[in-house]
């Protein structure tokens, strides 16, 4: 796959050591905890409208960009909502992205939210009920914008899971080396968000109803 051009970086990038990160794993399934640095005047809100308003353009370093492409401005390749209507709850995504700009750690998954609102969002890739990749972002306000939780599971305790998935989920969608570029790309566009979002947000909501 072609990788679109890198976007200007107009701010540094979080390094890896701006969060704390823990991993375990059980016989079934690996967890990754992700505690970023404070977002500093983001608030659950902003983020509750931005889950839900990522497709879309935005003005940046001087022109026009899609907003996914700005979230990240070197790994994002394509983020398109496959299912019509309004983005939320139940709308699936088709989410492409190069970790580290390494086509040899491209990321492609279909995913469904399940949930989005101002404490949490959620999006998942199931398989006959069963879960191969859980993403949860939980947020919480703080006096200066908020405190942002990420959880990564990759597995399912399913019987399904335990025969089939959770190989694959393992060795094809994150084997170790791509769970690593991932974690760093996640604390990275993260920490992107206080960089845009506080101003998109406002900007978007003097023009709404």
């Amino acid at each position: 796959m072609d990788l679109p051009a890198p976007r200007p970086v107009l701010w540094p990038l979080r390094p890896l050591d701006s969060a704390g990160v823990s991993t375990s794993s059980d016989e079934s399934r690996t967890l990754v905890t992700i505690a970023h640095a404070p977002l500093e005047q983001v608030t659950p809100e902003m983020l509750a409208w931005w889950y839900t308003h990522v497709p879309g353009d935005m003005r940046y370093a001087g022109t026009t960009w899609p907003r996914y492409l700005v979230w990240h401005p070197l790994d994002h390749i394509s983020y398109e909502a496959t299912t019509p209507g309004l983005i939320g709850p139940g709308t699936r995504l088709h989410i492409t992205e190069a970790l580290g700009r390494d086509p040899s750690m491209l990321l492609d998954l279909e995913v469904m939210i399940e949930t989005v609102d101002s404490q949490s969002a959620v999006i998942t890739k199931r398989i006959l009920g069963s879960s191969l990749v859980q993403l949860e972002n939980e947020f919480t306000r703080t006096n200066s914008g908020c405190r942002y939780i990420t959880r990564l599971t990759i597995g399912d305790t399913t019987t399904l899971g335990r025969l089939f998935l959770n190989r694959t989920a393992h060795q094809r969608a994150f084997p170790p080396a791509k769970l690593s570029a991932w974690i760093r790309h996640h604390i990275e566009e993260i920490g992107n968000l206080e960089n845009f979002l506080p101003d998109l947000y406002r900007y978007h909501s003097d023009r709404e109803p």
